[in-house]
């Protein structure tokens, strides 16, 4: 299994993807390390990470879960999570509490963000849900939702940037977090807007459409003029021509777009996480995605027949962003809330420890 310290820097020339990790695997752990475990349980994705904590601010994981479960189908047409749905999400936290009970977890932290927030019987799921994992699961809020993902790739943050733009494309919706930079120590989230777009709510509205040009453009339209509004309180674009702002994006559209871009054999995240695309570069995996047609999609070792139904809705929402806020490159980032979460569980324990 391949994995990272998390705290560990991209590579020094802008271009050059981050250094392979090394492959480290669970019996690595050394001896009495404690061990925290972060779980998403997202709209379209159940995922969990278990690390330990390595040097001042990192980890390395020692295992991990991921499961594509379509928690939020039907819920923009309903307003509930469906029967299916919530069996899905059940049968991914079991397995989830399965890995878990064969390790000696110091401390486990598991959020539910937009599908949870929404749904009207969200609170009985959660019963459920806890019950399946056989741990605490909190609904988190948007803004909460994007401190994570930008504790999560703070390390990737430049001395010469002075600001940074993070998005988040989510199953039921879209993050940006604009954020201060200048104190490499202390990042710090200015503002931060959450749409109601995401993949699966584009899927469920919009999924057939976006293989056309017409109705592709008219979703990037209306989610535009979601972000215009943000801009126009934080004066974004005019910030962006005085330079030193970084563009980011989390999300598995951003990483496609990084993996088409890099014609990978095959999806990989050490390739991937911390790599500066070109915004040329990056347009012409745009176009080249949104030329494959379903089976292309399906078969593309880098996407595959599971996501096919996400990928142009999530670009969609990606050319909105590039559209709202132009810049001449975009640093991709294969991290998010479980990194998040673990950086912050194990910076709090730090904290306590000196403070004994």
């Amino acid at each position: 299994m391949q994995t990272r310290n998390a705290s560990q820097p991209p590579g020094g020339r802008r271009g050059e993807p981050p250094p392979a990790p090394p492959s480290i695997p669970a019996a690595a752990a050394p001896p009495g390390a404690p061990l925290f475990a972060a779980l998403d349980l997202g709209t379209n994705n159940c995922r969990l990470l278990v690390a330990s904590p390595s040097g001042p601010a990192g980890f390395r994981v020692l295992d991990s879960f991921s499961r594509i479960i379509r928690l939020g189908e039907g819920l923009s047409s309903t307003g509930a999570l469906s029967d299916a749905a919530m069996d899905r999400a059940e049968a991914a936290l079991e397995a989830c509490g399965q890995k878990l009970a064969r390790r000696p977890v110091q401390a486990i932290h598991a959020v539910a963000t937009e599908a949870c927030r929404r749904a009207t019987n969200g609170p009985r799921f959660m019963q459920r849900a806890q019950k399946a994992l056989g741990a605490p699961i909190r609904v988190i809020p948007a803004r909460e939702e994007a401190e994570l993902a930008m504790e999560s790739c703070a390390p990737l943050f430049r001395p010469q940037d002075r600001r940074a733009l993070l998005f988040d494309i989510g199953g039921g919706s879209t993050e940006i977090a604009w954020i201060r930079t200048d104190d490499p120590d202390q990042p710090r989230l200015i503002g931060t807007i959450s749409v109601p777009f995401g993949v699966v709510t584009l899927v469920e509205r919009d999924g057939a459409a976006c293989f056309g040009a017409d109705g592709f453009d008219r979703v990037v339209q209306e989610v535009a003029a979601k972000f215009e509004a943000f801009d126009a309180v934080h004066c974004i674009r005019q910030e962006m021509r005085a330079g030193g702002v970084r563009l980011m994006g989390t999300s598995g559209t951003v990483t496609t777009l990084a993996g088409i871009a890099l014609d990978l054999p095959r999806y990989s995240r050490a390739v991937v996480d911390g790599h500066d695309l070109e915004m040329a570069c990056a347009d012409r995996a745009l176009e080249a995605l949104r030329c494959m047609g379903r089976d292309g999609l399906a078969a593309h070792p880098c996407i595959g027949p599971e996501r096919v139904d996400f990928v142009l809705p999530g670009c969609a929402i990606y050319a909105a962003i590039r559209q709202v806020w132009p810049a001449a490159g975009i640093t991709v980032c294969d991290r998010g809330l479980r990194e998040g979460l673990l950086l912050r569980a194990m910076r709090e324990r730090r904290r306590g420890r000196r403070g004994h």
